[in-house]
């Protein structure tokens, strides 16, 4: 009955203007990715221009992902009560503000302010984003499609944002960053409030205000903790402390859900073996992408001598491999496979690109290296993302489509947040160990380079492991069989 009705409701609202929603839908996703990373090769020449301490210039990274990552179950949840074009709309204006404020920064108080309120905007934009994809396209094939576009486009954004960021650090101002994302939220703004249709969640707007902060807080505590270790250690009492406090704070989340009457993330939504797969899946890929940016941003640049812009080119190939994967492959095989079929080989891919670093010499060519890691990175996560968006909001009451997209896109901050905290620290230790080993009274350059190669693939290695270890835990979990939808339909229109 569920099925039947679902269909009923939704088959009136496809219209011919779906696919070009679809578009600034998908520009607006661009953007929330984008600036994740486009700052990261601005950071040094910002840090200079505005006076940062090495010990501050982290937070203009964390403040981002810090209000991005805790906010996105609460940004979901108002989404569907309030309506998902409208939430939409309200993110893109409030993102555009911010990022405007971001550029005109004076001093590194208010471009801290920025960056939070940057996360914050996107903790509504991101679900009300994804929500709107989910409840536009029900037809299979179609949404297949649209997964396949939208995963390309998630997993691409982040290598873009490397190459926007060296191009505007080099060629025009590090501020230009920030103000890029003014002309992509308008535009998409404006597309938007002309093509999106508002959907919204029946009844009366009740926020589960406990549930909000014990998220909120254990996200903040487990984020903010992976964040200290790389200068505290993973075995400081701050970050220890922080960690456990975030994984208690999340285990009374759990509880509270199960006993109140309107839970910010009903249990239902993750009860599900193939939506725990996907967030899974959604997560681990973050960490071995934003691993691959990570050392191989270090490894050109530190060990190769690469420029910014130049860094950026280099990182190309990565996203054609991801958008020929998500939008060529996954798409097409979407509706045909078992989702399992297309996210355990696409981690096993995504684990031999980081694996590959480990043939990789100071004087390896671009192309017997850093080229061949970043194929497999990109051909990996274009398989993963369009599944992991699909089944983590597929067959979802659409009444908790907005929730169910923000619980995605919370695996994939947070996946992407402790996976770059934790494999930095590996690396940074690896290559302390190096040096140590080595020492001299004065360490040649050669010696620096063979350090921090050591430490990128200690942590590739590492990071190829958890991904295995991800692969066999969601080749049992993720059991949804290949996908009956368009058969039923066709069943139905013939019984009819």
């Amino acid at each position: 009955m569920e099925v039947t009705t679902a269909t009923t409701a939704q088959a009136p609202t496809a219209d011919p203007r779906r696919w070009s929603a679809l578009l600034f839908i998908v520009l607006a996703q661009l953007m929330i990715v984008l600036d994740g990373t486009v700052v990261n090769i601005a950071l040094p020449t910002l840090q200079r221009d505005l006076g940062i301490s090495d010990g501050d210039r982290q937070w203009i990274i964390t403040a981002y992902t810090l209000a991005f990552g805790s906010l996105l179950l609460l940004g979901g949840r108002i989404a569907d009560y309030t309506g998902r074009k409208r939430t939409f709309l309200i993110g893109l204006i409030g993102f555009a503000g911010a990022s405007a404020l971001g550029g005109a920064a004076g001093d590194f108080e208010t471009l801290l302010i920025a960056r939070a309120l940057q996360g914050a905007f996107a903790a509504l934009l991101g679900p009300s984003a994804l929500s709107l994809l989910t409840v536009t396209f029900t037809e299979p094939k179609e949404r297949a499609k649209a997964f396949g576009i939208w995963g390309g486009i998630t997993a691409a954004a982040g290598a873009l944002g490397l190459l926007a960021g060296g191009a505007l650090t080099e060629y025009v101002d590090w501020r230009w960053c920030l103000y890029i994302s003014v002309p992509i939220a308008l535009v998409a703004a404006v597309g938007g409030s002309a093509l999106l249709t508002e959907t919204r969640r029946e009844g009366k707007a009740r926020f589960d205000i406990p549930g909000v902060l014990l998220v909120t807080g254990g996200l903040i505590a487990i984020v903010y903790g992976t964040t200290r270790a790389e200068s505290d250690g993973w075995g400081s009492v701050q970050v220890v402390g922080l960690l456990a406090a975030g994984a208690l704070l999340l285990v009374a989340f759990a509880y509270v859900e199960s006993r109140v009457a309107q839970p910010l993330l009903p249990l239902r939504v993750v009860a599900s073996r193939t939506r725990g797969g996907a967030y899974l899946g959604a997560g681990l890929a973050m960490i071995g992408m934003f691993g691959a940016f990570l050392f191989m941003t270090y490894y050109l640049q530190a060990v190769k001598g690469y420029s910014p812009v130049k860094t950026g080119v280099a990182f190309l190939p990565m996203t054609v491999a991801v958008l020929v994967s998500a939008g060529g492959i996954a798409a097409r095989l979407l509706p045909k496979v078992p989702p399992r079929a297309l996210v355990v080989p696409g981690m096993l891919i995504l684990s031999g690109g980081m694996s590959w670093m480990l043939t990789i010499d100071t004087d390896t060519s671009y192309a017997g290296g850093v080229l061949v890691a970043g194929l497999m990175a990109g051909l990996g996560a274009g398989l993963i993302m369009p599944v992991a968006y699909n089944y983590a909001t597929h067959g979802v009451d659409p009444d908790d489509a907005g929730v169910a997209s923000a619980g995605v896109n919370t695996a994939q901050q947070v996946g992407s947040s402790i996976g770059t905290a934790l494999l930095n620290t590996i690396a940074t230790s690896a290559t302390a160990d190096h040096l140590a080993s080595h020492a001299t009274r004065a360490p040649s350059p050669n010696l620096v380079k063979q350090a921090a190669l050591e430490g990128f693939q200690t942590a590739a290695t590492w990071a190829a492991g958890i991904i295995v270890s991800g692969a066999l835990v969601v080749a049992v979990l993720m059991n949804t069989p290949r996908p009956k939808a368009a058969a039923t339909e066709r069943d139905a229109g013939r019984r009819t």
